[in-house]
């Protein structure tokens, strides 16, 4: 076996620990940390195919924006993880026979003659003055140009659902008008009553504060 055979060996174990850690982990947090392990993997084997841009750009914006934006939710969030729990054995058997179909199918595909896996050879030492941005560009905006204007449009339609969802009116919100707030005058807030005084059958006078005590008596 040689180094990058191993490296090859040791980068896919611990992606598939991971990425199974993240679908077992109770902890929603160590879930994310997790995943986030499977992507710094996942960049170490794009490394070995030679893809430098696609490595760097899977750590730069998962890992550097993604992620990092989904622990700060997790954390701000009071996530009842015994609530979290509660409906983990009924949906249990579901899972496991899903879980189970898709590793036998990958594994007839992995193990068969057709697939050839096995006679996959690596991939080829690269000249100098190859640009690994440059092909892929080549390639995205050429010959899968269509799907990538469809993905396009797919995640603007996604992010303009997202937007209408969260600012529309409903009954129970409460929101302030900046505009109203900003252009109210003192007038408004503070209203200053006068009021006559009153005289008491012994002859002494009444104001508003001993009517309100008598009131209350």
């Amino acid at each position: 076996m040689t180094f990058q055979s191993f490296i090859f060996y040791f980068l896919s174990s611990v992606l598939v620990i991971s990425a199974v850690g993240v679908i077992t982990a109770r902890n929603p947090v160590h879930a994310a940390l997790l995943l986030v392990l499977a992507f710094f993997t996942s960049s170490g084997l794009w490394l070995l195919l030679q893809a430098e841009f696609l490595a760097i750009a899977l750590v730069l914006v998962y890992v550097g924006a993604v992620m990092v934006l989904f622990l700060f939710v997790v954390m701000m969030l009071d996530i009842n993880l015994a609530r979290l729990r509660e409906g983990f054995w009924r949906y249990l058997p579901l899972g496991g026979v899903v879980a189970l179909l898709l590793v036998v199918e990958m594994s007839v595909i992995l193990l068969s003659r057709s697939s050839g896996f096995g006679d996959t050879a690596l991939p080829p030492d690269l000249p100098a003055g190859y640009s690994n941005t440059k092909e892929l560009g080549l390639l995205v905006y050429t010959e899968y140009v269509y799907a990538f204007e469809i993905a396009a449009v797919i995640l603007l339609v996604a992010i303009v659902a997202a937007i209408a969802l969260t600012l529309r009116k409903r009954k129970q919100s409460r929101y302030i008008d900046p505009a109203a707030q900003i252009g109210v005058r003192r007038k408004d807030r503070v209203r200053i009553v006068t009021m006559a005084s009153e005289d008491r059958p012994d002859g002494r006078t009444r104001d508003a504060g001993d009517g309100k005590e008598g009131r209350q008596a």
